[in-house]
């Protein structure tokens, strides 16, 4: 991975940014949407690869350049997915483009390191706050495309309220496939909601996993990994 982002750096792809067209738009909540992007240019597309957990930098031009997570699968070439929040000047450009406009796209960047040997032949508990759904969305499908490879899979999902949840149907569908436990959780419900009420880290203690046959990722709010841990 040294070697390989050391020859990105040599051939200037960390510096100058890759043309790119956004390909689809999609809402996910009021205040995310989803952009599906592709790199322009067919060999930069094939050259570009990350790994679950790194992190690009997106251009706006003439506005501005802006981190954000990569939520969609390494194994995908032809294009990748971003989950943006319309939060600042970056993404809510961003917010206000259509399909088919350009941006630029650099990286990726970060270790992204997550121990994938280790991590085989285990259980597997992603415990996700908010926003931090995007991130841990690339390893879970990472898991998901290789699923004979681990043990059990949870996703523990906790949000302010139903409405904020990213990637509803895609987690329905997860639930169906049965490849995968999913237990949601919400501070607000709402009449409708028939899952847990209250902090995501509630739902640890029902987990049955040996813990020495289990690993465990966390991405969220700090405040959580606090109680994760305890």
């Amino acid at each position: 991975m040294v070697l390989e982002m050391a020859e990105k750096t040599k051939n200037g792809s960390l510096y100058v940014p890759f043309i790119a067209t956004i390909t689809d738009i999609k809402k996910l909540t009021q205040t995310e949407k989803q952009f599906t992007i592709k790199i322009d240019d067919a060999k930069k597309r094939k050259e570009f690869s990350f790994l679950p957990g790194q992190f690009l930098e997106l251009t706006v031009f003439g506005v501005g350049e802006a981190p954000f997570s990569i939520p969609s699968s390494p194994n995908n070439k032809d294009f990748f997915e971003l989950c943006i929040r319309n939060i600042g000047s970056v993404s809510g450009a961003l917010h206000r483009m259509s399909v088919d406009s350009k941006v630029g796209i650099r990286g990726p960047f970060g270790k992204g390191y997550f121990p994938f040997e280790k991590m085989m032949n285990k259980n597997v508990v992603i415990i996700a706050g908010g926003l931090g759904m995007a991130p841990v969305r690339s390893l879970l499908k990472y898991i998901l495309e290789d699923r004979k490879s681990y043990k059990g899979l949870t996703l523990i999902y906790g949000c302010v309220e139903p409405n904020s949840i990213l990637y509803k149907d895609e987690i329905s569908q997860w639930k169906k496939n049965g490849d995968i436990e999913v237990k949601l959780t919400v501070d607000r419900p709402d009449d409708n909601w028939k899952e847990a009420v209250g902090v995501c880290t509630n739902l640890i203690p029902a987990l049955t996993y040996p813990p020495e046959e289990t690993v465990i990722v966390v991405c969220g709010p700090p405040v959580m990994y606090k109680f994760v841990i305890i």
